[in-house]
């Protein structure tokens, strides 16, 4: 088996199953080559990917959770990191600052708002019979509601998503540089936000942020960026690549969405666990070794870098029963697709009302959709889901205001 976890056509139509299935079974720590980097090791199965996120002593989000390391001149932003590139307890003192905001509570107060904006964007389209569900719909709901969060307009929410998605695509994959101007565009942006918000400050996100202290003093003007830019970055890919990967898994299993439809309501949440785990759409994590240790029999020295496949964890037959069958009835499913320990996912409880809110509205209001051409996915090894799905389905009225 040729192993290629690197190359973004490798994960074209989807996550590289056939070679998780064999890395599994013969070699579930394996040291993986990197053209322009020291290597790494690509960890796939469940309880070691488990371990490996919950330890945050031995392995560390310093300096990236991603493979590729920084470039020189990205590493500092004057001292700055990003939380997702912390450890505790300095990790643990940036997440306390926004913590309020997404606990399960928090969260359901924001359900009724939510399920609003869900009608908002099918009526955006049930008149015209014809969409791409990516733009139209499934990015529509997460950058609405990071929009709304961080007090913004609406609109600006669908621009900054469409950075993210530049900033997500591999490198070789569009123009040189691309990614780092997205980001120069987004930090670009976010100042403009820092300047309405100390002037006209409220009672959104943006706002207590700007107003927080860490360690008795205010975040920097470039530690308010990164945070502005993890949120928008990080609040939309699950949400819309979930629901953009698991209608397409629904297409595909007309069996399991007839049973979904026949009792939406009661069988939408076991569902939607299911669908998590079957597209799991963050692909992978890296953390670096803080010493020498083992894992799953490999030495692993002091600075190696360790990657976790959650994709393959979330196939792991010694986890779950008929791992590779879409089950939507599955009742035993303890997924990682939202990480664990620490560095698990803080907007988890947000992003299953907003699924939850759009598959009802699409299932229930857009009737007899196909796909009216062949999804392009995102070209990346690190987010997994469609970039554009056309849809056709039956064209109807908007629903009362």
């Amino acid at each position: 088996m040729q192993i290629d976890l690197l190359s973004p056509e490798r994960f074209v139509g989807g996550q590289p199953h056939d070679q998780f299935r064999w890395l599994r079974e013969h070699d579930p720590v394996h040291w993986h080559d990197e053209p322009d980097g020291p290597g790494f090791w690509a960890v796939t199965r469940f309880d070691d990917v488990w371990t490996v996120d919950r330890d945050f002593q031995t392995y560390s989000s310093e300096p990236t959770i991603m493979i590729r390391d920084p470039l020189s001149e990205q590493q500092g932003f004057g001292g700055a990191k990003m939380m997702l590139m912390m450890d505790p307890p300095e990790h643990t003192a940036f997440r306390k600052l926004i913590r309020a905001e997404f606990t399960q509570p928090a969260a359901h107060l924001r359900e009724g708002r939510i399920q609003a904006l869900a009608r908002q964007i099918v009526d955006g389209v049930i008149g015209r019979g014809e969409c791409d569900f990516v733009a139209d719909v499934a990015g529509e709901m997460p950058s609405f509601v990071i929009a709304e969060l961080m007090g913004l307009p609406l609109d600006d929410g669908r621009e900054l998503y469409k950075l993210t998605e530049i900033i997500h695509t591999a490198p070789e994959a569009q123009a040189p540089g691309a990614g780092g101007q997205a980001v120069m565009k987004m930090f670009e942006y976010g100042s403009g936000v820092i300047a309405e918000k100390r002037a006209r400050p409220g009672e959104d996100l943006a706002s207590k942020l700007l107003a927080a202290e860490v360690d008795g003093r205010r975040l920097t003007d470039t530690e308010f960026l990164l945070f502005f830019l993890l949120l928008v970055d990080a609040g939309g890919d699950t949400t819309r690549n979930l629901l953009s990967g698991g209608l397409l898994a629904l297409m595909r299993h007309p069996d399991q969405f007839r049973w979904l439809i026949a009792d939406l309501d009661a069988r939408l949440a076991t569902a939607r666990e299911e669908l998590l785990r079957w597209t799991t759409p963050v692909i992978y994590m890296r953390r670096t070794a803080r010493k020498a240790t083992e894992l799953a029999g490999k030495p692993i020295r002091d600075g190696d870098k360790v990657v976790m496949y959650f994709g393959s964890a979330n196939r792991d037959p010694a986890k779950f029963d008929a791992p590779e069958t879409l089950d939507l009835s599955r009742s035993s499913n303890p997924h990682n697709a939202f990480g664990v320990g620490a560095h698990g996912c803080l907007g988890q409880h947000i992003a299953r009302i907003e699924i939850d809110a759009m598959l009802r509205e699409v299932l229930t209001r857009m009737t007899d959709f196909q796909l009216a051409g062949e999804p392009e996915w995102l070209p990346s090894n690190f987010i997994s889901g469609p970039k554009a799905m056309p849809l056709r389905f039956k064209a109807q009225a908007k629903v009362a205001a």
